[in-house]
Formats: structure tokens, C-alpha cells, sequence
């Protein structure tokens, strides 16, 4: 008899293996610093030198972690960053946990590793620090959490882990609200399955809410005290407020979000993604179980869970894309949801192709093993992109090259001057003004100065005003190179046009400008837009 293979066997060693692969990848690509930081990354670094109860785009959680790691590592690329790679590693802990020991489905549990790790957006989540990094391990949490009460209802445990992911989520970014909207939209399922207990609903939206509570009240608290900025930035990039009137439905953002969005998973996960999350919705539209799978209420549980999971978010966004630009890491969070569904139709192999797909001789042809062909592929191109002679409008990773070589030439520009120990630096642009914090000589504090645009953290922290009679350097990444408003600011200017390179490679271009003798004048036109 045929020996099955290892990966049906001994499906926790298989999984042990792609975990500790994956990670040991990440944090070489990471501890070599193979790009520079992107600018949101040094953004919220120069968060952790000002610890607050919240920030003025994001909660907290993002400095903190930051914060912890930089007092390991120091003010490093390994110290800024170690938190995204720790995060996915214990992402896929819980992944695999959740599928295979809470779900029953050790086979899935391994292509939903396979799936996650070859898929843009669990990628970069890995690599770069931002907010969604946390937020995908409080949210995959608090997933399994909501799964693992309904089965134990009795058991403390996943309500306590439930109302932390709450709040540690939330901390980390607003998006964790949305759990609300999944947990109200799993429970509905279950009633409409007379499978839904009210003490399990009842603790459930408890934990939840503690939760939730818990980690709003250093957010609101900021807020309070900074006028509620926070929250005004928010409802503006969704389009709920606006200083200026937008129509109601546009149709030219939907194709690039879409396009966004299927890029993120990459075209044949995102096939096998929608294939399973429509056969999971087909236990909301039939009111009961299919006659096949009537008596597995495990089934049935699951597939509600997940269909929530995915389609209230997914679907959320793609509707708003109608009205107002949505950035494509926003509906990150179905994609918890999404990769199961898609290792689910994996698994399965139900999908019209795959039937289809039979050679001349009329046998079967292995599908799945080019699938992983294909997304090993991708691996290897996101964590090779420094090494691959792409070119610069084809390299999605060229913004993140050139800043290290920045700062040099700025430590060149600091030192030519009379006084090098009186230049500030700033930009006019929250993220180059965060970059040049993290990489301008001596990691200096510098400033974001307000020719006309929208508010940013910088604009909540004391200007230079103290510094009348100081030199100044201004980096801008636009034209024209020398802004007019400065003028008005300094006695006088020149500039450079300075091409940056990265390990040898084309880095970005920027437009450095020497100022001499400030007058402590410091515009703010656009106070209030958010």
C-alpha cells in the first residue's frame, strides 16, 4: 500500500516548517536591510520619541510595539521592524491553530499557510511595520476566538482572548471595529440555522465590547484633548465629512482599487478566494445547510464564520469605492477570512478549471502544484526586489530605496554650512519630514511646514519658531524645486537636483534646498482640513 504523503501525515511538522522558513527569510531581509524604511514606518518611529495615549491617524499600539523593540535593537531597520516579522510569525501560529485544531481541517490549515505566505498583502504585513501588521493578529484572534466560544460557550478562555484582540486591536488601528459588524453578521447566520445560543451571543458581544471599551479610552481621551482631530482625519479619508462637496457615485476609482485588490492576493488565489466565499454564502442564501453537509453543523458554522469574515468588509469597500478613493490595504482584514475560503476551494478542488483541465491523453493534470509554483514565484520576487534589475517605473519597492544615501548627502549639506550645529531640516510633506527624522544625521526633530495641505501629527508638535536666526534644510520631492512660500521665511535659497542611489541601483530623486538665516516665520494655510 502507498505511503500517504508527509504533509497528510504529520501536518504540524509540515506547518512547523513553512513557519519557521518564512520567518527566518523575513528577519535576514530585515536584519540586512534590504530596502529602507517607507516613509509611514519612519513616521511612526518618530512616534516612539514622543509616547502618547493615541496620534493623530492611528492609535498607539504601532509606537509602542515600535517602542519595545527599538530598546532591543536599537534605532535600527531590525529594531523598527522585528515587531512585523514576530507578528507574522505568530500569525501563522494562529492561523494554523484555528484551522486545523479549532476548525478540524489540518489539510487546509497547511494551504492556508501556503496561500498566506504567497500572497502580496501577508507579505509585505510581514516585512513592513505599519498598523495592519498588528491588526492582522489581533483580528485572526479574535476570528478564531468568536469561532471557538460558539463550539465552548462555557469556556473563559475565548472570551478573555476575544476582549483583548478587542482592545489590542483597536489600539493598533479603528478598523478592528468592524469585528462588530462580522460577530452581529455570524450570529444572524446561526439563528437562521436555529444553531445560535444566547448566552454564547450574549458573552460573546460582552467580551467584545469590554474589549473595545478598553482600548478606546486612551484614543478618546487624546482626542478630547486635541479637539477630536483624530476622528475628523478618519471620517475624511472615508468620505463621510469633507470641506469640500464630492458626488454621491463616481465610477473612475472602482477599476484601480479592484485591480488593487486582486494584486494584493495575486490573480489564482484570488480565483480559488471568491470560488470558496461564494460556495460559503450559499449557506446564507439557502436558509439551511446543503443536503450533502446537513448533518455537519461544524460545517456549517465554520462557513457562516468565514463568509462573514470576507463578504461584509469585502463587499463593504468595493460599494464605497463608488463614492470616495479607498486605499487598497483597507479591506485587508476579509483577506483572514479569504485565504481560508480559498484554501478551502483549494482543497476541495471543485473549480470548473481545474474539471477541465485534462491533458491530451485525457488523464488529469496536476493544477495545485503550479499554483505553488506560482506563488513561490512571488516569494522570491518580493524578497529578491533589490537584487532584480527592474525598471524604476516597474519596481514597486523604488520609493523605499535611496534614503540612507539622502541622509549622507544631507550630513554633506549641514557641514558646509557656517554653523552645522544650528540647521533644522523639514519638509512640506508629513511623510519626507518623518524620513528625514529617521535618516538625516543624528536623527534629528524636524518639521512638516504647511504651504497648503491636510493636517498631520507634525502639525500637533511646536514648530522651529525658536530657532530665528538658524540655516535650514528643506528636502522636497516636487516641483517647482524651491517652494515660493519660502521665501518669505529665509533671508536666501539654492538648491540641488539630487539623484540617490541604493546598493549601487537608481534610488529616488529629491530636491535639496539650503536656506540661511530664519526670520521664525512658519505658515500653517491649511489648519483644519483633515
Amino acid at each position: 500500500m502507498q505511503q500517504a504523503p508527509l504533509w497528510q501525515r504529520r501536518p504540524a511538522l509540515v506547518a512547523a516548517a513553512i513557519i519557521f522558513l518564512t520567518t527566518a527569510v523575513r528577519l535576514w531581509f530585515v536584519a540586512s536591510e534590504q530596502l529602507d524604511l517607507v516613509q509611514d514606518e519612519a513616521q511612526y518611529w518618530d512616534w516612539t520619541r514622543r509616547l502618547q495615549l493615541s496620534y493623530y491617524s492611528k492609535g498607539p499600539l504601532i509606537a509602542w510595539v515600535i517602542k519595545l523593540w527599538t530598546g532591543v535593537f536599537g534605532d535600527t531597520g531590525l529594531g523598527v521592524r522585528f515587531g512585523a516579522v514576530l507578528h507574522s510569525c505568530l500569525a501563522q501560529m494562529v492561523l494554523y491553530f484555528g484551522v486545523a485544531r479549532l476548525m478540524r481541517m489540518p489539510t487546509v490549515a497547511l494551504w492556508t499557510l501556503v496561500i498566506a505566505n504567497t500572497t502580496p498583502l501577508f507579505m509585505v504585513s510581514g516585512i513592513l511595520m505599519t498598523t495592519d501588521s498588528p491588526l492582522l493578529l489581533c483580528w485572526a484572534v479574535a476570528l478564531f476566538s468568536l469561532y471557538w466560544a460558539g463550539e465552548r460557550e462555557d469556556a473563559p478562555l475565548p472570551y478573555v482572548l476575544l476582549a483583548v484582540s478587542m482592545a489590542l486591536g483597536l489600539l493598533a488601528k479603528y478598523m478592528m471595529l468592524a469585528m462588530f459588524g462580522v460577530a452581529v453578521l455570524y450570529m444572524a447566520g446561526l439563528y437562521r440555522h436555529r444553531m445560535l445560543s444566547r448566552r454564547f451571543a450574549l458573552r460573546a458581544l460582552t467580551a467584545m465590547a469590554v474589549g473595545a471599551a478598553a482600548g478606546f479610552v486612551p484614543i478618546l481621551i487624546w482626542n478630547m484633548q486635541h479637539d477630536w482631530v483624530g476622528f475628523k482625519h478618519v471620517g475624511t479619508l472615508a468620505g463621510v465629512t469633507s470641506s469640500k462637496p464630492k458626488p454621491l457615485i463616481r465610477f473612475d476609482r472602482f477599476p484601480e482599487y479592484f485591480g488593487a485588490q486582486v494584486g494584493l492576493i495575486t490573480p489564482w488565489w484570488f480565483v480559488f478566494m471568491l470560488a470558496g466565499a461564494w460556495r460559503a454564502l450559499s449557506f446564507w442564501r439557502s436558509g439551511s445547510a446543503p443536503v450533502a453537509v446537513r448533518e455537519d453543523l461544524a460545517h456549517v458554522r465554520r462557513s457562516l464564520l468565514l463568509a462573514a469574515g470576507f463578504w461584509m468588509l469585502w463587499l463593504f469597500f468595493i460599494v464605497w469605492s463608488f463614492h470616495t478613493r479607498i486605499y487598497p490595504n483597507w479591506s485587508a482584514m476579509s483577506y483572514v477570512a479569504g485565504i481560508i475560503l480559498a484554501a478551502m476551494a483549494v482543497d476541495r478542488g471543485t473549480l470548473m478549471v481545474r474539471r477541465a483541465a485534462v491533458t491530451a491523453r485525457g488523464r488529469r493534470f496536476a493544477w495545485r502544484p503550479v499554483w505553488v509554483g506560482l506563488g513561490m514565484a512571488v516569494f522570491l520576487l518580493v524578497h529578491g526586489l533589490t537584487y532584480l534589475p527592474l525598471p524604476e517605473k516597474l519596481n514597486p519597492a523604488v520609493r523605499l530605496m535611496g534614503w540612507h544615501d539622502l541622509g549622507n548627502k544631507l550630513g554633506e549639506v549641514q557641514r558646509s554650512l557656517p554653523d552645522p550645529d544650528k540647521v533644522f531640516f523639514f519638509s512640506s510633506a508629513y511623510d519626507v519630514t518623518a524620513s528625514l527624522a529617521y535618516y538625516a544625521p543624528g536623527k534629528p526633530y524636524t518639521y512638516c511646514v504647511d504651504f497648503g495641505r491636510r493636517m498631520s501629527q507634525y502639525d500637533l508638535w511646536p514648530g522651529p519658531q525658536d530657532k530665528v536666526g538658524w540655516d535650514a534644510v528643506y528636502v522636497g520631492k516636487e516641483n517647482p524645486p524651491v517652494p515660493p512660500g519660502l521665501a518669505a521665511m529665509f533671508e536666501e535659497s539654492s538648491y540641488i537636483r539630487y539623484e540617490t542611489t541604493h546598493r549601487g541601483r537608481k534610488g529616488r530623486t529629491f530636491y535639496i534646498v539650503t536656506l540661511r538665516n530664519f526670520n521664525g516665520h512658519w505658515p500653517r494655510q491649511s489648519f483644519g482640513v483633515y
